[in-house]
């Protein structure tokens, strides 16, 4: 092979086949050409003892311009490459160097760069203990294509793992990388793991340090949170994620292992969101299965954990407006018309908020976000507002709010037929009966017959689907109890005596 000097082994080999094979057929088996079969019949020694060539077989092409050009350019700046030289040399020498050249000029710049080249950064391999280091990250998975209901859902996994036995712990996050979502996935996991290690190291994120700051600054929450569980927090260097690496390939080792179980799945669709979280969960315990051995070891040292968990909340006062709905941090909430004018204090959880009022939790919603597009996200729950719509079905038609309200989007599509064939009067008044209907519990059945009604090009009857999902109860036929008389007793004490 060019560029390959054949060793004494292969000498040898050959040797041994040529005693019963042919000249070919040695050299074949030894891995040589024929020619260097030949050579070596007519040679005296072996390879390892023949004296050092110090000649070019040709000559260098570049050798007039190496030290007067190509070097000083490389001192001058050592990221220049070959491409950039070669076309600089056939400016300044025109016709004398083609492409042909370049393969030689690469050679020459790669040995030079070896010896006199500008220093390169090194990596240091570091030794975990058991015990001293966890490490966390979040991971951005929309590339799983994975489906809720039929949308896609775009979202991020929250990882911790531990940096001696692999162990790991995977939170399935919807919203940004905000302290909630740290905070919700890093208890999570210490509570999953029954104790705490001595540090927690991350990359650098806002939700954790104040980047802003010229020294190295934690945001108070996260400073509390690390104190709480007894953690020493640390960072890797702003755009060194190297310095974290052992997260960094646990993260695309379990993108890996999610797409390959969704491709064993057979579809990317699952019907709830705790679905894909179980799923999820199954993935990852079949990875911590392979470090059982490691975790028992490293488990006997972690710290114990607090009593308790701290705070997975953040607390926010809002007010109920009118409209019976509040405001919080871009999203509308609809609550019930009963709350209209108190101030709650709002708890917003990673996935969910509370709203508390006199120490109750009056409320519990799921957290909703802007959309796409969307300058304030919608959460509005029609069965908060059905009641105030049967007493004022007129103000469906152009209520701000209303294509929020749909519960589904057959009843989006059930409106907008109404509107189109009834009078607005009429068409309201439909549509806030059905939206009745659905809140006593029968939201699923009633999609079901809307669509069907839809496929069939009909309009809803609104007191013939009443009568089919909500049938009159049959009649109680009357119960006549007669009550025994007192002097019944008196024969039943003389019987006993």
């Amino acid at each position: 092979m060019p560029g390959k000097r054949i060793t004494d082994h292969q000498v040898h080999k050959y040797k041994q086949h040529r005693n019963q094979l042919s000249q070919v057929a040695s050299a074949a088996k030894a891995g040589i050409s024929e020619r260097s079969a030949r050579r070596i019949e007519q040679a005296p020694s072996l390879p390892s003892q023949r004296p050092k060539r110090n000649w070019r077989t040709r000559q260098d092409p570049l050798n007039a311009v190496w030290d007067s050009e190509i070097v000083p350019l490389l001192q001058t700046d050592v990221h220049l490459n070959a491409v950039t030289l070669l076309e600089e040399l056939q400016r300044r020498h025109p016709d004398q160097w083609d492409t042909r050249v370049l393969r030689t000029l690469q050679r020459r710049m790669r040995l030079w760069r070896a010896q006199f080249g500008a220093e390169r950064e090194v990596y240091f391999a570091q030794e975990h203990p058991p015990g001293r280091q966890g490490i966390s990250d979040f991971t951005v998975a929309d590339a799983l294509d994975v489906e809720i209901a039929g949308a896609p859902f775009k979202h991020r996994l929250y990882q911790f793992a531990l940096a001696h036995s692999g162990w790991r712990h995977v939170t399935v996050i919807d919203t940004g990388e905000s302290f909630l979502a740290l905070s919700t996935g890093l208890q999570a996991a210490l509570w999953a793991l029954g104790g705490s290690p001595e540090e927690h190291r991350t990359d650098s994120l806002s939700a954790a340090f104040n980047n802003l700051a010229e020294q190295e600054e934690l945001t108070q929450r996260y400073a509390d949170l690390c104190l709480h569980y007894g953690l020493r927090p640390t960072r890797c260097n702003p755009g060194q994620s190297n310095e974290n690496g052992s997260i960094e390939a646990r993260n695309n080792s379990l993108k890996k292992a999610l797409d390959q179980a969704l491709r064993l799945r057979g579809t990317r669709s699952f019907e709830t969101r705790a679905d894909y979280e179980a799923f999820v969960d199954t993935v990852v315990q079949r990875m911590n299965a392979r470090v059982a051995k490691l975790l028992v070891a490293e488990r006997a040292v972690l710290k114990p954990l607090p009593v308790r968990r701290t705070a997975e909340f953040e607390e926010i006062p809002a007010r109920v407006s009118k409209f019976a709905i509040f405001t919080l941090k871009g999203v509308l909430y609809s609550v019930p018309s009963q709350l209209i004018g108190h101030r709650l204090m709002v708890r917003q959880y990673a996935q969910h908020v509370e709203g508390w009022l006199g120490g109750q939790c009056v409320v519990s919603l799921p957290r909703a976000k802007p959309a796409d597009g969307q300058r304030l996200g919608r959460s509005i729950d029609y069965r908060h507002l059905v009641g105030a719509l049967k007493r004022k079905p007129g103000a469906f038609a152009r209520w701000v709010l209303r294509d929020a309200a749909f519960p589904r989007a057959v009843y989006r599509q059930t409106w907008e037929r109404l509107s189109a064939q009834k009078p607005e009067r009429e068409a309201c008044k439909t549509m806030v009966g059905l939206l009745a209907l659905a809140a006593d519990g029968h939201e699923a059945q009633l999609a079901q017959e809307l669509q069907q009604l839809i496929e069939l090009d009909q309009l809803p009857d609104l007191s013939a689907l009443s009568l089919l999902l909500r049938p009159p109860s049959a009649d109680v036929p009357p119960v006549v109890v007669k009550l025994p008389t007192l002097a019944g007793y008196d024969e039943l004490f003389g019987v006993a005596v």
